[in-house]
């Protein structure tokens, strides 16, 4: 989870409204606009007409490397975030960016001392948590991924995600009434989240209550009829039970979604049935 950062100069009297439009840009414009924006701030070197200070050159690069990271260019983001850390290295948020960037290239150790780093700056700061507790569930390291999602939790009780990912820890672990206690308060949380009711489907199969299972994933297909995950489970579910007509249909409907889904396609197999 990447966060923006804000300029924290206040538009002067007399601006023009393309330097207006290039700091708009850069804080909140579609990602290739945001690009744009950010990017004439750092070659001019100047913010609403007037030199750039080092803090909200940082926050440019920032922004920048947000919007390469939500593009999947998560190298450039990297060099913009270890810009923005060079030029402020207090700044928790390019910090805790930079970790999520290195996350998504499975680098977990870098992200991790990134979290660390930005934990440090700020012993507050949730979304480092979170973020480390993601790099820790990446290396299996399921005890440390609790804690800092619990950690996360007890700093912001309505973090939603924490409590789900805390939940898939908990089930990977094995303890799956702890991990169905967290995806009840997901669902309180939200009660439209189909994915919450397809994890705690899974949660509820994995300790044998199948019709509870069931019964989740007909909510999570009702809240959205396009999840491949919800309908391959519950055939599998459904196998469960004995009833291999019905898991066929689901098998099936997974398929007609996404006619590549190798787990739709094996369930069938292992049915005797052709894809």
């Amino acid at each position: 989870m990447v966060l923006p950062l804000v300029f924290a100069l206040v538009m002067l009297l007399g601006t023009t409204a393309a330097w207006a439009d290039d700091a708009n840009d850069c804080l909140k414009g579609e990602r290739d606009i945001q690009i744009r924006g950010c990017s004439r701030i750092i070659k001019s070197r100047k913010l609403f007409g007037t030199p750039i200070t080092k803090n909200n050159l940082a926050q440019a690069y920032t922004n920048r490397g947000n919007a390469y990271q939500e593009k999947g260019e998560v190298d450039r983001a990297i060099a913009d975030y270890t810009k923005a850390i060079a030029l402020n290295p207090n700044d928790a948020v390019a910090y805790s960016n930079r970790g999520a960037a290195y996350e998504k290239k499975g680098e977990f150790d870098r992200a991790i001392a990134d979290y660390d780093k930005a934990i440090v700056i700020d012993p507050n700061y949730a979304n480092a948590y979170y973020n480390r507790g993601l790099a820790y569930l990446g290396k299996s390291e399921f005890d440390l991924a609790i804690a800092d999602y619990t950690k996360a939790i007890e700093l912001d009780p309505n973090f939603a995600k924490a409590y789900t990912n805390r939940g898939n820890a908990y089930q990977e672990k094995g303890e799956v009434d702890r991990a169905i206690a967290d995806f009840d308060k997901v669902i309180a949380f939200n009660p439209k989240d189909a994915k919450a009711y397809t994890n705690r489907g899974n949660a509820y199969q994995e300790k044998g209550e199948v019709d509870r299972a069931i019964a989740d994933f007909n909510k999570a297909i009702a809240l959205n009829p396009k999840s491949v995950g919800a309908y391959n489970n519950r055939g599998f579910a459904y196998k469960k039970k004995g009833d291999k007509d019905q898991a066929i249909a689901d098998f099936r409907k997974a398929l007609e979604i996404d006619p590549s889904d190798q787990h739709a396609k094996n369930n069938l197999k292992a049915l005797g049935v052709t894809p």
